[in-house]
C-alpha cells in the first residue's frame, strides 16, 4: 500500500507541474499575438511607406550634397578668378609705383646735381671777391673748390641712379664709419632745415 500512495503523490506533482495557471496564460498570448491578414496588411504598408520616405530622403541628400558641390565650384571658380584679377591689379600698381619711384629718383638726381654745381658757380663768382679781401691764395682755395663741386655735378648727371645706388652701396661697404657719420650730419641738417621751416 505504501507503494500505491507514493505513486498517487507522483502523479499529482507531475499534474501540477503541467497545468499553468490562468495568469500564464493570458501572459503568454500577450506576448506573442497572432498575427492575421487585417494586422499583417497595415503593418507591410508601413514598413513600405517608411522605406520610400527613407530612399526619398536619400535621394533628396544626394541631390542637395550635388548642388553644395556645385556651388562650392561656381564660387571656387569665382575666388580663383578674383585673386588673379587682384594679383594683376596689385602687379599694375608696383610697376607704376616702380617707374614713380625712378622718376623721383632721377628728379632727385638732377636736383641734386644742379644744386652742387650752383654752389660751385657762387664760390667760383666770390674768388675774386675773397681775393681781394684775404688774398690770392684763399681764392686759389675756393676755385679749386669750385672746379671740384664742378666735376662732382658732372659725374652726378653722367651716373643713372643705379649706379649712384651702387656707388653708395660700395661706400657705405668700405667705410661703414664715414658712412654713418655722413648720414648723421645730412640728417641733422635736414632736421634743422625743416625746423627753420615750421618758425
Amino acid at each position: 500500500m505504501a507503494d500505491t500512495k507514493t505513486t498517487k503523490t507522483t502523479k499529482t506533482a507531475s499534474k501540477t507541474t503541467t497545468r499553468k495557471t490562468p495568469a500564464k496564460r493570458a501572459t503568454a498570448k500577450k506576448a506573442a499575438p497572432k498575427k492575421t491578414a487585417a494586422t499583417a496588411k497595415p503593418a507591410d504598408e508601413a514598413k513600405s511607406r517608411f522605406n520610400a520616405a527613407l530612399e526619398e530622403a536619400k535621394a533628396g541628400a544626394a541631390a542637395l550634397r550635388a548642388e553644395a558641390g556645385e556651388r562650392a565650384d561656381g564660387y571656387r571658380e569665382q575666388a580663383m578668378s578674383k585673386s588673379d584679377d587682384l594679383v594683376s591689379e596689385a602687379r599694375a600698381y608696383g610697376e607704376k609705383a616702380k617707374v614713380r619711384a625712378g622718376d623721383i629718383a632721377v628728379d632727385a638726381k638732377s636736383a641734386t646735381s644742379d644744386g652742387i654745381a650752383s654752389i660751385g658757380k657762387v664760390i667760383a663768382d666770390t674768388a675774386p671777391q675773397i681775393d681781394e679781401r684775404l688774398g690770392e691764395q684763399y681764392g686759389d682755395y675756393a676755385r679749386s673748390a669750385s672746379r671740384t663741386l664742378a666735376e662732382t655735378s658732372a659725374k652726378l648727371d653722367a651716373k643713372s641712379v643705379d649706379e649712384i645706388g651702387e656707388d653708395a652701396r660700395e661706400f657705405v661697404r668700405k667705410s661703414p664709419g664715414t658712412a654713418l657719420g655722413i648720414a648723421a650730419v645730412a640728417g641733422f641738417i635736414i632736421a634743422r632745415l625743416f625746423r627753420g621751416s615750421r618758425d
